[in-house]
């Protein structure tokens, strides 16, 4: 899966976070190989730990990662880091940064082409999060593992 490196993952056995962080290569296909490693992830964490994530919840993943990480590429220099995390029944999807500016979602524009990625993470998410760090930001997104009844299934189908 190309150059990003893996820097650890937690485990759910003794109740402490399940996470993995990567360092993204600051190259083109970072977006969609950020994107693979998180759906590796969490199919890794449903069939290790035996947790209850939909196939909804995967895509929806996968679709955050690649808002939050394209912003990044698009508007930061240098580094990116991505981490996945689960506590209890949701993921935070965290991508870290060196611009300093906070990202700002527009107000709704059908006709506007482009710049609606923070809109869409904010619609999906149940929570977003944005901080300050010593050097740039983190944008932290927050979704629930299983969406209930309706949820799609691995195959796509609810």
């Amino acid at each position: 899966m190309g150059n990003a490196t893996w820097e650890g993952a937690g485990t759910s056995g003794d109740g402490e976070p399940v996470e993995t962080t990567v360092a993204l290569p600051d190259e083109g296909q970072s977006i969609a190989e950020a994107r693979h490693l998180a759906a590796g992830f969490l199919t890794r964490v449903r069939t290790d730990h035996l947790l209850d994530i939909s196939g909804q919840t995967i895509e929806l993943t996968q679709l955050v990662v690649s808002e939050l990480v394209t912003n990044a590429r698009k508007y930061a220099p240098g580094p990116i880091l991505l981490r996945l995390r689960i506590l209890a029944a949701m993921l935070e999807i965290s991508v870290w940064d060196s611009a300093p500016h906070f990202p700002v979602a527009k107000t709704p524009d059908p006709g506007r082409i482009g710049q609606h990625g923070l809109e869409i993470v904010m619609a999906i998410a149940q929570k977003v999060d944005i901080q300050r760090e010593p050097v740039g930001k983190r944008v932290t997104a927050h979704l629930a593992l299983n969406d209930g009844p309706g949820a799609l299934t691995d195959a796509g189908t609810s």
